[in-house]
């Protein structure tokens, strides 16, 4: 991927979107990865800084300290305005008058505070005349690796184009600062938690199964060429096939 030419067509989509939505700006949320950074940044050159919000979505005691430095490190070096809001709050009240919450699930638990996140975001956007932004790369939608209504819940995705390893290299080419880009990629909804971990596989390897699947090379094709085990090629296959509502509108039976 020519790396210039795609970073000048996300900065016309965002702003022909957004003028076309007759919008008065951005609202994105910054968690202190490298996704949000570098989507924040191609929107602030898209828009400019004071059109675009940032909002910083902590859970006290969860969110390490280095995500709410390096949230606050971007913001400061793109000059956007800068809002921290604690969703732990929020959680606990959620939880306080659901009898089952106790009993959930991590995950159960992980996707409400995503799409508790979400519903901070349009807040503002709404409460601003703005449209959410969203951070998710080519590698994370193709996998459904993101929240349904959560992550997922957003207006434009500017980077969703972008697989995981051209983000970071396009972060680089635009001088994100390293802190973020260095860092293992998390999406911090509970202790330990990592992407790679969690998909089994690693970014550069998913990276390259994606963009033979996307050529319809064969299965056999791809364990030849990439070092890889069949339980991981299978399980990016699986992955993709049972997220493939998460990419679609809600059905509706036909007439």
């Amino acid at each position: 991927m020519n790396l210039e030419i795609a970073q000048n067509k996300i900065i016309d989509f965002i702003r022909n979107e957004t003028r076309k939505a007759g919008v008065d700006g951005a609202v994105i949320g910054i968690s202190g990865g490298i996704d949000s950074a570098l989507a924040a940044t191609l929107t602030v050159k898209a828009l400019g800084k004071d059109k675009v919000l940032g909002i910083h979505m902590p859970e006290f005691g969860l969110t390490p300290a280095e995500d709410s430095r390096d949230a606050k490190i971007l913001a400061d070096w793109l000059g956007i305005e800068f809002k921290t809001v604690d969703i732990s709050g929020i959680i606990s009240a959620f939880m306080a008058v659901v009898p089952d919450s106790e009993s959930a699930d991590r995950l159960c638990k992980g996707n409400l505070k995503a799409r508790t996140r979400m519903s901070l975001l349009y807040f503002h956007a709404n409460h601003m005349n703005r449209m959410v932004m969203g951070t998710g790369n080519k590698t994370e939608i193709l996998l459904g690796y993101f929240t349904k209504y959560g992550d997922g819940g957003v207006d434009l995705e500017p980077i969703g184009g972008l697989y995981k390893t051209e983000v970071w290299e396009l972060s680089r080419r635009l001088g994100i600062p390293d802190p973020l880009i260095t860092k293992k990629p998390s999406a911090g909804l509970w202790a330990g938690q990592t992407d790679e971990a969690d998909l089994g596989i690693s970014y550069i390897k998913v990276d390259e199964v994606l963009k033979k699947l996307e050529m319809n090379e064969t299965p056999e094709t791809i364990l030849n060429a990439l070092e890889i085990s069949a339980e991981q090629l299978n399980s990016v296959m699986k992955r993709i096939e049972r997220s493939e509502h998460k990419r679609n509108t809600p059905p509706v039976p036909s007439n």
